[in-house]
């Protein structure tokens, strides 16, 4: 007699795992030079404890997992052009990653940095 299958369980991931996924895909962004602080607190804590995630906010609501990016983008790059880049990767990275869709990635340019000067 064979037995009905049962389910396999539930998998649950965590949002610190999404955004350790989208800050790294975020940072081999080209024109990306940095993650950014989304306000002076989060600076703050981010010096005393170098938080990979930095610059990176995931919230869900309603089943929709949704990615806030803060960033630095390099100056003279086209600012629309990289910020799109970014948000097609990060898309692309997570929901490889995580087998699941993402709703939206959100791009907060909050500095433009010379990175190098000759």
């Amino acid at each position: 007699m064979s037995q009905a299958p049962r389910p396999a369980g539930r998998i649950e991931i965590s949002h610190k795992a999404i955004a350790t996924l989208a800050a790294q895909a975020t940072l081999r962004s080209y024109g990306v030079v940095g993650m950014a602080s989304r306000s002076l607190v989060d600076g703050i804590v981010y010096l005393l404890a170098r938080d990979p995630r930095h610059g990176v906010e995931v919230t869900s609501s309603g089943g929709q997992v949704e990615i806030d990016l803060y960033i630095v983008v390099e100056y003279g790059t086209r600012v629309s052009s990289v910020a799109d880049s970014v948000a097609h990767t990060v898309r692309y990275q997570v929901e490889r990653a995580l087998g699941m869709p993402i709703g939206h990635v959100n791009i907060h340019v909050q500095d433009l940095r010379v990175s190098n000067v000759d």
